[in-house]
């Protein structure tokens, strides 16, 4: 049986930024297996589970994380970085980074520098006047220019939080990590796989890890123009915002809104109807920003039916902070929906 607690320590820790997943895929295809089911790649990138062919129904829960790209290496040996996703420099702030070249990670730190000057030219100075934006930030490698060459490093590198700052902290009844977006979601929907274990998966369902979420949905939109399903499930997290306050509980979140889509009103009553059954009491979601694998791809016609459940945090693309019996209760929601489209 599997333990969502030990499962999502062993995702946080580790990396998979965008366009660089493989490893966070690795670990997932070992727990696909380990429950008795094959799986696939496709050319993406995406992790598949379930008929080839026609799927009338598609639950995603996406494999990358929020991070950085090297955008130029200077002289000095500091690095220029780009957001890949909605990473802000004030949810990461000063900290150990990891840069992933080839072959051999090499640390980091992320910087904006001294705070002891007056001076327009300091980082420092402009924060107090504006907003802290990634142009002011630098990573210090501590290796000059052609020794970053030497090893890989280059416009296109990613750089990820530093392993010892991808732990998963224990709250009371509460989790707190970098990263249960979507790392959470994919312990989720392996939680959903093991309980259909017994009695097979439906026909016509499949369930996809996705790539390049956190960068537009990129993953899903290649796989949902390709099959076309009626329905897609994305698991995500549930922010807990001014238009939605709750206190971060085990209770699902369904989002009926986001910045792309809209669920229908029917599929709202099927939610309803399978979590009464459940005696779950779900967190209702309109949310004015956002989107997930299921709202990108509904909005651009590559399914009929966006549905996105999700799981309640605090701090969302920080240190997000859930219920440790949040993805259990995702889990059994999924499937009983699954069992009601499928049936």
């Amino acid at each position: 049986m599997l333990d969502s607690l030990e499962l999502l320590k062993e995702l946080v820790a580790i990396p998979g930024p965008p366009g660089q997943e493989g490893a966070v895929r690795d670990a997932v295809v070992a727990h696909v297996l380990a429950l008795g089911y094959s799986s696939r790649i496709d050319a993406k990138g995406n992790l598949l589970v379930g008929e080839e062919g026609p799927a009338r129904v598609v639950v995603t829960a996406h494999l990358d994380e929020i991070a950085l790209m090297v955008s130029q290496v200077q002289p000095d040996g500091c690095l220029i970085v780009t957001p890949l996703g909605g990473v802000y420099p004030w949810k990461w702030g000063e900290q150990p980074v990891e840069i992933l070249a080839s072959p051999t990670a090499i640390p980091g730190i992320l910087s904006f520098g001294c705070i002891h000057t007056n001076s327009p030219a300091s980082v420092a100075q402009q924060a107090r006047e504006g907003p802290l934006t990634w142009d002011m930030a630098y990573i210090f490698t501590g290796l000059r220019a052609d020794e970053l060459q030497a090893s890989g490093v280059r416009p296109g590198t990613r750089v990820v939080l530093a392993r010892d700052r991808r732990l998963v902290q224990e709250i009371g009844p509460y989790v707190a990590s970098y990263f249960i977006d979507d790392r959470a979601d994919l312990v989720a929907m392996l939680l959903t796989l093991e309980a259909l274990g017994a009695r097979g998966l439906p026909s016509g369902v499949i369930f996809a890890a996705t790539v390049y979420e956190e960068t537009g949905g990129e993953g899903a939109r290649y796989l949902l123009h390709e099959r076309r399903p009626d329905v897609c499930i994305a698991l995500e997290i549930g922010p807990s915002v001014p238009e939605s306050p709750f206190v971060p509980d085990p209770q699902p979140t369904i989002w009926v809104h986001d910045g792309y889509s809209t669920s229908t009103a029917s599929d709202l009553e099927l939610l309803d109807e399978c979590a009464r059954v459940l005696g779950q009491v779900p967190h209702w979601q309109a949310l004015s920003r956002g989107g997930s694998d299921a709202t990108c791809t509904a909005a651009l016609g590559l399914c009929a039916r966006p549905i996105t459940l999700g799981l309640p945090v605090e701090n969302s693309h920080g240190l997000e902070i859930m219920h440790r019996e949040a993805p259990a209760q995702l889990a059994r929601l999924l499937v009983a929906l699954i069992g009601r489209l499928a049936g």
